[in-house]
């Protein structure tokens, strides 16, 4: 009935001089239909343009459509093809709820293969929630408040306006100081339709249909723009002669027999060939717009201000005296797009790898290594320094910086360290946050590497209870009447020189060759992992349980920092590097001697879709706003002890060719940095500018022989009154550190971490005998009691460090063979007279260097607390031999690691841990109690 009646006003007699928009007042701007040719040819040729800049474009436009009639999809797909761009449309039913058409826009607003988005849909369906769920930086049609917003208030650069809008606009002339009615126009056609008519100097009017004053204000008006359909009660007669009409109502545009069918409302055609135009038009400077946001963007980066108080309160009473900015907020500031990030609540946001395809052609900024002296067991605050480090050059050098810090394991935040988020003011917020769960990461880690330990037992188990045919009858079974391998299965088909698909054809040989793993459960080496310090799981037997059949063997659990999973997400440059890592990991050998691997086993896929979230760095950021990534926790003494390779390779895009980014190596730098150089720099490409090494005043005095210190025990007054003599004893150990980084070739500047106990005297000292032994510089640091402002010297020292040309190597050759790669570490590195393998040891480094692994480097498994693997000799041992108990590998990670002297890899809780102070206040809901 409505449209009918459409059709009748449309059709009537025109008054005498009213015109369908010939032209206004007998001009005519041009023909419509060779307006929007001209503008198809320009949007054509503007693509193109961007096409041949950049090859890899496939520019898409998603429409989505809720209506029967497919005029408009047929037209829009001509003017895209034209134009070259790619078309999805998605035709939902007529009648579509609008929680319906606000899904689909969601999910295509995710789709990063599409860079615009419009909708074509019934008037009724164009409400607020609709045209607002549209992502503004994909809105071709500038339906969003975003756009009219910008629109409204002059930004015309930054917004995408109505293609109807701007097709009356450009069909309508001479607008100056004429009188335009714009009926039935209402939302964002009307609001864009009356701001740019006023601009053209358009006097506007609007009114609905059935508003009383309807017939006067069209008697007075010039133009009338027709935004929706008429009514039939409105007569012709009310229009003046010479009003020039222009129907653009969307309901007009979709039917089929007014939309380029007749010629006897050029106009009206015009209007909907323009919009069309115009839409795709609109498109190619969304693409451009696209483009320039996939480009470096300079950072605009909002810090936060520090008040610092004395006495200095608690690390968590610090933390939630800041309000940090939300996470989306600091994303946007420091360049990461929109679908670049995946937010966990408020404060923190996984990172997609797509950035490094994104920017990979941006130069990377300074990397610099925070690693530390031969530590007490309280720690010397490398984690600190790396945090007071970047907030110094963020927040006052105005320099981009990046801190990228390991994620800490719930077995020592609840054991013996508490916190791991840095300390003081300087500390990443919110730090319980930091402590626990995180993005649950090392949760991943354990679901993925005890689904690999069930996996070895349970095909020992199954092997071991059933014939060839049988095995092969449920590897393979029968599916919808058809066996077929898995495409994991034809991997080890090949591997086993079975160059066959069909499992038909497999001979008694081959199949026995394919089901029997024949693992050696004595050489099993995969061990089962929890996130807690539990030391009755250091040994335990598995498979008493009558189900097992009497299968029954001696393992233990690991720390899940530990796991070989954990190094292997440090180490990874790519999910299907990562996925290739995980399936080469060797978890027994087979009773011919040869190694057993994940791949082996079929269960490679599962790990990698377990750990497909986990590979993204999470970003938080520190107490004065700049940013930092938390990714991976390999612990320090048993595996490499360094955060993630992508982190770091996603910060040096980010912080540009000037910034600096900040990551910190575990323990000393005899265990830490060394591992950094030899084997994660290995594996990231990545070259050091600067290494920051952290002392203190106190584990300098330990090492110049004082007292032994206990974590939560008060300090004996060796450590809190001045003592020159014990300080210059105690530096043999900075020494010795300097000259460890030496070997490598990059510059080191000295971070004394200032207590309150240490005298001037004795910071003066330090700093002397550091510079005198080969440092950079030697710098003292108070960003624990006074944010980045007290570290604004050690920044100024690493900038002026890191323009030194750098002239890093590697410790060793990797060709050399496994003892002597070890040797050379003991040698150079801990300062060791010579090694001593056990038979043990021997035994698995002739086993690994036959079975082709002798070419990785090494990971030495020692104890942090001194050079030796003795943690009660201090200073600078000399003069001893350093035994090897045992050799494994970790070949997925890439690295054979040696176990120096009794090393436990489950650590245990001790007399007194940590959880006895944390708690939860039920009624805030806050953490308590984490340092």
């Amino acid at each position: 009935m409505r449209a009918a009646a459409r059709r009748r006003w449309l059709a009537a007699p025109v008054p005498a001089g009213a015109r369908r928009c010939r032209g206004l007042c007998g001009e005519r701007r041009g023909d419509g239909a060779a307006a929007a040719r001209k503008i198809t040819e320009n949007a054509k040729k503007a693509l193109a343009s961007l096409k041949r800049e950049n090859p890899r474009l496939e520019p898409t436009l998603a429409i989505i459509q809720a209506h029967n009639h497919h005029l408009i999809q047929e037209a829009n797909k001509k003017f895209a093809e034209e134009v070259g761009l790619r078309v999805i449309h998605i035709c939902l039913p007529e009648g579509s709820s609008k929680d319906e058409v606000v899904n689909e826009i969601l999910r295509l607003n995710e789709d990063p293969n599409v860079q615009g988005l419009a909708l074509d849909l019934p008037e009724s369906a164009y409400s607020s929630k609709v045209l607002n769920a549209v992502k503004p930086e994909k809105d071709v049609d500038g339906l969003s408040d975003v756009n009219l917003g910008r629109l409204i208030h002059g930004d015309a650069y930054d917004c995408l306006v109505s293609p109807t809008a701007c097709a009356v606009l450009e069909v309508l002339e001479n607008l100056d100081g004429k009188k335009v009615l714009l009926v039935g126009a209402s939302g964002v056609l009307g609001a864009s339709l009356q701001c740019m008519l006023q601009r053209r100097g358009a006097m506007t009017m609007s009114c609905q249909w059935k508003s009383p004053q309807l017939q006067n204000k069209l008697h007075h008006a010039d133009v009338v723009v027709v935004g929706s359909t008429k009514p039939e009660d409105i007569p012709v007669s009310w229009i003046k002669p010479g009003t020039v009409i222009v129907n653009c109502s969307r309901d007009f545009q979709s039917e089929k027999h007014h939309c380029g069918q007749q010629n006897n409302h050029p106009v009206e055609n015009d209007v909907c060939s323009l919009a069309i135009a115009m839409r795709m038009q609109n498109m190619v400077k969304n693409i451009e717009r696209w483009i320039r946001a996939q480009q470096y963007r300079k950072w605009d980066l909002r810090c936060l201000k520090l008040q610092p108080l004395s006495p200095v309160p608690s690390d968590i009473e610090i933390s939630r005296a800041q309000s940090p900015k939300a996470v989306d907020v600091l994303a946007k500031e420091i360049g990461l797009l929109t679908d670049e990030i995946e937010i966990y609540g408020q404060t923190k946001a996984k990172v997609r790898l797509s950035l490094l395809e994104r920017l990979k052609d941006q130069p990377d900024g300074k990397y610099v290594l925070v690693a530390g002296i031969t530590p007490t067991p309280l720690g010397e605050g490398k984690s600190t320094v790396t945090i007071g480090l970047v907030q110094a050059l963020t927040a006052h050098l105005n320099i981009n910086s990046f801190a990228c810090l390991r994620q800490p394991s719930q077995g020592p935040t609840f054991g013996v360290k508490g916190g791991a988020a840095g300390g003081g003011y300087a500390q990443v917020i919110p730090m319980e946050e930091f402590n626990l769960h995180l993005t649950g990461d090392i949760h991943a880690i354990i679901a993925a590497n005890n689904l690999l330990a069930a996996a070895i037992d349970a095909r020992i188990l199954h092997e071991n209870t059933q014939s060839d045919k049988a095995l092969y009858n449920r590897l393979v079974p029968v599916v919808n009447g058809v066996r077929g391998f898995s495409a994991i299965q034809l991997a080890r088909l090949r591997r086993l020189g079975i160059n066959k698909t069909d499992p038909s054809t497999l001979t008694e040989e081959e199949i026995s060759k394919f089901v029997r793993l024949d693992i050696d459960p004595s050489t099993i080496t995969w061990q089962r992992v929890v996130d807690t310090n539990d030391r009755f799981l250091r040994k335990v037997t598995i498979g008493q349980a009558n189900t097992e059949k009497g299968f029954v063997r001696q393992a233990q659990f690991d720390i899940a920092v530990a796991s070989e999973i954990m190094a292997i997400l440090a180490l990874t440059t790519s999910l299907a590097d990562m996925r290739e890592r995980l399936g080469k990991m060797v978890v027994a050998n087979d009773k011919k001697g040869q190694p057993v691997t994940a791949e082996d086993l079929g269960v490679t896929g599962a790990l990698a879709v377990l750990m497909k979230d986990a590979i993204k760095p999470t970003l938080m950021q520190t107490l004065e706003g700049t940013p930092v990534f938390v990714h991976a926790g390999p612990f320090a003494n048993i595996a490499h002890g360094n955060s993630s390779v992508l982190a770091d390779k996603i910060a040096l895009k980010l912080v540009g060719e000037k910034g600096f980014v900040v990551t910190e190596a575990g323990f000393g730098a005899d265990i830490g940095m060394e591992k950094f150089f030899n084997i994660k720099c290995r594996a990231s490409g990545l070259v050091p500018s600067v290494v920051v090494l952290v002392a203190t005043v106190r584990a300098l005095k330990m090492h110049g022989g004082g007292p032994n210190v206990t974590a939560g025990a008060p300090l004996k007054k060796e450590y809190t009154e001045e003592n020159l003599q014990l300080v210059a004893d105690g530096c043999c150990n900075l020494q010795k550190q300097i000259q460890i980084t030496q070997l490598f070739g990059v510059p080191v500047v000295v971070a004394l971490n200032v207590f309150k106990t240490d005298s001037p005297a004795e910071v003066d000292l330090v700093c002397k005998i550091a510079k005198r032994s080969g440092a950079f510089d030697a710098v003292p640091c108070n960003h624990w009691s006074a944010g980045g402002r007290g570290a604004v010297k050690l920044a100024k020292a690493v900038e002026k460090a890191a323009s030194q040309r750098s002239s890093f190597k590697y410790l060793y050759n990797l060709e050399l063979p496994i003892v002597e790669k070890i040797r050379i570490i003991a040698q150079k590195v801990y300062g060791a007279q010579d090694i001593e393998l056990s038979p043990a040891a021997q035994s698995q480094v002739d086993r690994y260097t036959w079975q082709g692994f002798g070419n990785l480097p090494i990971c030495m498994a020692k104890t942090h607390l001194s050079l030796s693997h003795q943690p009660e000799r201090k200073g600078v041992p000399t003069s001893f031999i350093l035994p090897i108990s045992d050799v494994r590998a970790s070949i997925g990670a890439g690295f054979i690691y040696p176990l120096v002297g009794a090393m436990s890899t489950m650590p245990g809780l001790p007399t007194r841990p940590c959880f006895y102070d944390i708690d939860l206040d039920p009624i805030t809901e806050q953490v308590k109690g984490l340092f």
